[in-house]
């Protein structure tokens, strides 16, 4: 089972993030040294790249000339690669030499979704040239089921030496492991070796790591670490741990004394001044799948706490996770402080005044004219507080009225005349005042009153509650009152989404009418 795990360490390549690549010519060195001492199989040296916006150097790990890397290089490589990192559109192929005359055995190359065909046509033009070429797509965790299918159809046209899963933004869970490794291994050719490259957001990579090296898979497998975890904060899955845990249950045979060793003279140094590993800013950007460079960018506004930061990221559509775009975040930033306020005074009051109380939440559906007098005789019985979902109904007498939303406040406030509990969005005037964007990130296909209303319920310390009129959807005019009608068109996913997002917020839901939220009930 040895010959069929490679280690590559990427420290020189990924770790430069945190130092500009800037580690010095000796440092670069020995570090090379060290690591093919330590037997590992695969040295990354750095990215190969165009000196289109930086000043080539020799103490910097990004190179255009690739002669020059051979400096670097120990006389004795022993069973040793190493390989090199291109973005296929910051490099030219025409700047690589046939690779007999070449330092680097391997080219790993990255490519987005939107543009892996230009990515696969670098791939091959360095194939051409002799070159072992992995293909390395950035996000992977982004491409849907079809589309990686196409991705695999293509590289197996290839048939490059090596595919790897890149987590990108570090958001990989153990079901998206095994659901990547699964369509990988059953649709990529055998011969073509897979690997794992993984980020620290979740603190998950060491653990991922073992679940995808226990999967005994029939091929080749590639695991990528950083001494010491170095690389772009939060950092990356560490090395030394990586390579002991092989020698204990792999009977690989590493040298972990060497590996501490250069940790301790080159890279536990640098952690001084600037420091990687997990965040709770990071975490939030693995959470929605999104672009790092968002979180850093609100992070750097200095003004806001993590929670800010996790319902701005909630906000952030699929369209716009892959890429950063500047404007968009800073117009998402600047709605969110038009909705922000402190509801730390109403939050407390709230929870006061339904302490001990059964709850009853009353949504604008149909059911609840079906089943009127099933509703009048569990609030004659049970004595609940009842609450309004973002409409009114005569027929039954409210505790409290929640609104979420300007069109149905201005439709219901002239009757009104219990408490109001609105969300900051709103101009009104009410009993209870709630910060939107605490509540709105609880939906992530966008805002749902009730989801909202559940997710207060739950950081109020209330277990569980009574639902009535919150049917779902069923196609055609599910309300009472049509006018209040704001959707247009939802699919079947959508009562899936609703129920999930229900089932999240940890409160217990009692349904007095049929609902499609209610999985397996009758709706």
């Amino acid at each position: 089972m040895e010959e069929k795990i490679k280690l590559l360490d990427c420290t020189l390549r990924d770790g430069g993030y945190v130092n500009g690549w800037k580690f010095g010519k000796h440092n670069i060195k020995e570090i090379i040294r060290d690591l093919v001492k330590a037997g590992v199989d695969i040295v990354e040296v750095g990215f190969l790249r165009k000196a289109d916006d930086y000043l080539p150097s020799e103490d910097v790990t990004r190179w255009e000339d690739v002669h020059r890397i051979k400096e670097c290089l120990p006389e004795e490589k022993g069973g040793t690669l190493f390989s090199a990192m291109c973005i296929h559109n910051f490099y030219d192929t025409a700047l690589l030499p046939e690779s007999g005359q070449c330092c680097i055995d391997m080219l790993r190359v990255t490519f987005h979704n939107y543009d892996y065909k230009e990515g696969l046509a670098f791939c091959k033009r360095a194939m051409e040239k002799g070159y072992r070429v992995s293909c390395n797509p950035i996000n992977i965790m982004g491409y849907g089921d079809t589309e990686l299918l196409e991705l695999l159809e293509a590289v197996n046209r290839l048939h490059p030496y090596a595919f790897s899963i890149v987590d990108t933004f570090g958001s990989m869970m153990q079901k998206d492991l095994d659901r990547l490794v699964s369509l990988v291994e059953h649709n990529l050719e055998q011969e073509i070796r897979l690997g794992l490259h993984l980020h620290e957001n979740l603190s998950q990579s060491f653990s991922l790591a073992q679940k995808f090296l226990n999967k005994h898979l029939h091929r080749e497998v590639i695991i990528d670490g950083s001494l010491m975890g170095m690389g772009r904060i939060p950092g990356n899955l560490s090395l030394e741990l990586i390579a002991n845990y092989l020698n204990e249950d792999f009977d690989k045979g590493y040298d972990i004394d060497c590996m501490l060793d250069t940790i301790e003279d080159h890279i536990a140094p640098l952690k001084g001044d600037n420091s990687w590993g997990y965040t709770p800013t990071y975490f939030l950007s693995a959470k929605y799948n999104l672009h790092r460079n968002y979180a850093e960018h609100y992070l750097r506004k200095g003004n806001l706490t993590h929670r800010d930061i996790n319902h701005i990221l909630s906000r952030i559509p699929e369209s716009k996770k892959a890429a950063f775009h500047e404007a968009y975040a800073d117009a998402v930033y600047e709605e969110y402080l038009r909705n922000h306020i402190d509801d730390s005074g109403s939050r407390a009051e709230l929870k006061k005044a339904l302490a001990g109380r059964e709850l009853l939440v009353v949504a604008p559906g149909k059911t609840i004219a079906l089943f009127e007098k099933d509703i009048q005789n569990v609030i004659e019985t049970e004595k609940p507080a009842v609450i309004f979902l973002n409409f009114m109904d005569e027929r039954f007498e409210a505790d409290y009225v929640f609104f979420s939303n300007h069109k149905r406040y201005e439709k219901y406030i002239d009757g009104c005349s219990c408490p109001v509990i609105a969300t900051s969005n709103i101009v009104c005037r009410a009993e209870y005042r709630l910060d939107y964007n605490s509540l709105a990130g609880a939906f992530r296909q966008g805002c749902n009153s009730l989801v909202m209303l559940l997710r207060l319920f739950s950081d109020l310390g209330i277990g569980r509650v009574m639902l009535a009129g919150a049917d779902g959807y069923r196609g055609g005019d599910d309300y009472f009152d049509s006018s209040i009608h704001s959707f247009t068109e939802h699919s079947h996913n959508f009562n899936y989404s609703v129920a999930s997002a229900i089932r999240r917020q940890g409160v217990e839901v009692r349904f007095l009418t049929p609902s499609c939220y209610d999985i397996g009930g009758e709706g």
